[in-house]
């Protein structure tokens, strides 16, 4: 089931209104990501507020999102001594079905799959498990509690969707819908609900017109399923022909391995649970597979037991079932993409009940402008947008920019300007756009629009450090070459800042020259290719477009929002006791002390307790500003990490071309260790993907995107971290898509004239046909096959244009998996990373080019 935009507080008001001190705590499972750690700090406060107990539990990847079903979902249900209760997934779950990873999948003898337990899946992740969309509803009320006015009551679920008088309570998977599902998924609501009301029919693969003649009394097939005359096959085999007829047609959802110490993620659903199966046999115990469930209930259609399926219809209904999940296996097939961040949601949630305030609203901008640290986009994980407006490019487009501009509304609703501090602000440069450094006074906790450049960490570097390890500027100017060295201290020099004074923190650096430093940027960047690197000035017509958020804690310390998504990324991929700085000025990495826990750990469990511990240290540090700042030399030696290492790549020119994206290898150097974490890894690897973009825009060669996989040595496990990235998040063209919508209206707007005009001809018809006319059926057929043409088209042309340069390499890491022996580990969140044994890489490296990478 799927919970519309405007029904947002829908569940969160019954949950404050039905808890008691006598109630199960709500349990939060929450992905170790900054996004979802924002969001789980709205939803706690919020718990907090209205008194309602509940645990947090965070998860780093499937195999532990399936042992906190073992050991805390399952336990709640009814079945097994519990009462019900509420779990709450921030991050979690969105691309699976949820019901058979936790484990809540229903027997014959009791078919409640979820036992009273409700589970509230809120995710940014692309594209969903349909059948936790348009499945996952509770059991009907027993007959026994059914009062004569049940049948006049409206339903309150429709299609999967939840209608304002739904009682919550009773269990069921409810997806939180940000207006996508609306949307976008009608096409796949009613593929989903056509399979649903299909009568059972075997599907043998041949084709459908059937020029081999079949024996329609022995090989029949009954309406509901019933037994033909034919000689059955064992029931092995048919289990095989069933599964491999499965895997033909299913589309692919979550990921398998065929690593003996991976964890199986995607099992398939109980149809008693209201999905989909291709075969009329229920499924025995939990069987793990890659492919995503789809609906399967009774038939609505009238059933006799001796009644047989005509050669015509079954042919009819073969089309039909093909021609559905036709459609599902396309939407499975488009690719990773990101949706609104889900801290967002939250803050919308909070909005929706009354209880926004600054810490939500900034937990919120947090949550939106770490999205593009990860390069997420509507794309998937590639190369974010730079746009001409400058800032920060962010997070999927004009929809992006539409939800930063709502941030900043709510920044003034809730922070109004003093008029009394007006003669303050000048006197600080605000009013000119000086980035802010200091508080407006001691008791100061408020957030400001700041015209943000693209630095990294410029209040708490130099200006020249912070423009050194700017992926930004490290790619437009060659950074990682001497050339780009000298070409950063030209510009410098333009501007009028010697070398040593870039070299003084930017906190003491002359006040006039930081007053002027964004005018000069304007005027000077422009000259080297740098037309997003500051902000435009304000404006009537665009306002402060572009512009970041700041927020200061009194004297203590002023922070960006993406300073503090560098800082509390940094803490949860390097750790808080992770990175041990010399106690030199340098802070060089001491390589002869490593993590905790160097074990030999070859199923990463240990790996994930410690990533684990790193989600408190983060978890605190965003309510703690003393823990911040404690952890900016962890931010800051990470960055200088992915400058070394990827300036040693691209100047060895270790970076192969091979048919379907670039390729590189991390295995030594002092910074190896630290890009096992697979977001430190990420980060590196749009770190240099942004550089051959450049390259190669620079040398008239831009394509599609330049896909890239990156892959790292973890040499205590024996594994190497493989992520891949591209996807072209930054060759959109957005205005281009903008124009194919509006011809597509006007497409539309023909097209029903010309209805209306077909339509009036075949009155004419009719009335020529009751005068004893002649009909020109010619003409009427061929004005239906131009109809079907037409929609043809632009189905396809929307298919197209949905799927373009979309992040496949989930979808082309499992089908490596499936047709090669090489030892994978799936078991992230992001299904485009994986762990692939260190003696099975180049054999999957190689299987992996031949792939369709980028949508």
């Amino acid at each position: 089931m799927y919970l519309p935009r405007d029904l947002i507080s829908h569940l969160y008001s019954h949950l404050i209104r039905s808890q008691h001190a006598q109630s199960p705590p709500v349990l939060v499972l929450v992905a170790l990501e900054p996004d979802a750690l924002c969001a789980c700090r709205i939803l706690t406060a919020l718990l907090k507020r209205d008194y309602i107990q509940h645990n947090i539990v965070p998860v780093s990847g499937y195999g532990d999102l399936a042992r906190a079903g073992e050991t805390q979902v399952q336990p709640m249900r009814t079945q097994n001594g519990g009462s019900g209760g509420t779990v709450i997934c921030l991050g979690v779950g969105g691309l699976v079905d949820l019901g058979a990873v936790l484990g809540l999948e229903a027997t014959e003898e009791d078919e409640d799959a979820t036992g009273g337990v409700e589970i509230w899946v809120i995710d940014a992740r692309r594209p969903w498990n349909l059948g936790n969309v348009f499945g996952g509803k509770p059991p009907e009320t027993a007959l026994g509690e059914v009062n004569g006015n049940a049948r006049s009551k409206a339903p309150d679920v429709t299609f999967g969707q939840i209608q304002r008088h739904y009682k919550p309570g009773r269990g069921g998977i409810i997806v939180y819908d940000d207006g996508d599902i609306n949307e976008e998924l009608g096409a796949e609501k009613e593929a989903y609900f056509q399979l649903d009301q299909l009568p059972p029919i075997d599907d043998d693969g041949r084709d459908s017109d059937g020029s081999d003649t079949e024996n329609e009394s022995d090989g029949g097939v009954s309406i509901n399923g019933g037994r033909s005359n034919k000689k059955r096959k064992s029931s092995s085999d048919a289990g095989d022909d069933e599964e491999s007829a499965d895997e033909d047609v299913r589309p692919r959802q979550r990921r398998r391995s065929n690593s003996e110490e991976s964890t199986s993620i995607s099992p398939t659903r109980s149809p008693k649970r209201g999905q989909l199966s291709t075969s009329n046999n229920g499924i025995d115990g939990r069987t793990f597979s890659s492919r995503s469930p789809s609906p399967i209930s009774q038939p609505t259609l009238p059933i006799h037991d001796d009644q047989k399926v005509t050669r015509r219809n079954r042919r009819r209904l073969i089309r039909l079932k093909r021609k559905y999940e036709a459609v599902l296996h396309t939407y499975y097939s488009l690719g990773a993409s990101y949706s609104e961040p889900i801290s967002s949601l939250l803050y919308s949630l909070a909005g929706e009940i009354g209880r926004e305030d600054n810490n939500f609203l900034w937990h919120a901008i947090v949550g939106v402008s770490s999205l593009e640290l990860y390069g997420r986009s509507m794309t998937g994980v590639g190369i974010s947008t730079t746009l001409d407006a400058g800032g920060s490019a962010g997070w999927g487009g004009e929809r992006g920019e539409r939800i930063r501009q709502v941030l900043r509304d709510e920044v003034r609703r809730l922070n109004p300007p003093d008029p009394a501090d007006a003669r303050g602000e000048a006197a600080r440069g605000e009013t000119s756009g000086v980035i802010p450094t200091t508080a407006r006074s001691p008791t100061d906790t408020s957030i400001r629009l700041s015209p943000e450049p693209r630095f990294l960490l410029i209040r708490h570097w130099s200006l020249y450090d912070s423009m050194l390890h700017s992926p930004y500027l490290a790619s437009r100017l060659h950074l990682w070459s001497d050339t780009g060295r000298k070409r950063l201290h030209k510009l410098l020099a333009k501007m009028g800042v010697s070398l040593v004074q870039s070299r003084q923190s930017y906190t003491h650096m002359d006040m006039d020259l930081k007053k002027g430093l964004r005018q000069r940027l304007l005027k000077y960047a422009p000259m080297y290719g740098l037309n997003g690197l500051v902000p435009p000035p304000a404006s009537a017509g665009r306002g402060r477009e572009g512009w970041g958020f700041v927020r200061s804690w009194g004297f203590k310390a002023c922070l960006s929002a993406i300073d503090v998504g560098v800082i509390v990324g940094a803490i949860l991929e390097v750790g808080k006791a992770g990175a041990h700085l010399t106690s030199t000025g340098n802070n060089h990495w001491d390589g002869r002390r490593t993590e905790k826990k160097e074990l030999v750990d070859e199923d990463g469990k240990l790996e994930g307790e410690e990533y684990v511990e790193r989600f408190w240290h983060a978890y605190d540090a965003l309510e703690n500003v003393e823990a911040l700042k404690l952890s900016l030399p962890h931010a800051q030696h990470l960055h200088r990490a992915i400058l070394r290492t990827g300036s040693a790549l691209l100047a060895k020119r270790q970076i192969r071309h091979l048919k379907a994206f670039r390729m590189a290898v991390v295995k030594d150097g002092p910074d190896v260790a630290l890009f096992t974490h697979a977001g430190a890894l990420t980060k590196l690897a749009l770190w240099l993907g942004d550089a051959i973009a450049q390259q190669e825009t620079e040398a008239a060669r831009a394509g599609s995107g330049t896909p890239l996989v990156l892959a790292a040595l973890h040499d205590a496990r024996g594994v190497y971290v493989v992520v891949g990235t591209g996807g072209g998040g930054g060759v959109v063209d957005w205005e281009g898509r903008r124009e194919r919508k509006e011809r597509r209206a006007l497409k539309a707007k023909s097209k029903a004239q010309k209805a209306v005009l077909r339509a009036r001809k075949r009155a004419e018809r009719a009335a020529a046909e009751g005068a004893g006319g002649e009909v020109d059926e010619e003409a009427e057929e061929s004005e239906s096959e131009s109809d079907d043409e037409d929609e043809d088209e632009e189905d396809e042309e929307r298919e197209q244009e949905r799927g373009y340069g979309r992040n496949r390499f989930g979808n082309a890491f499992q089908e490596v998996v499936d047709e090669t022996n090489a030892r994978v580990r799936i078991d992230s969140f992001e299904h485009c990373v994986v762990e692939v044994r260190k003696e099975d890489l180049s054999g999957f490296l190689e299987s992996l080019s031949m792939k369709a990478v980028v949508g």
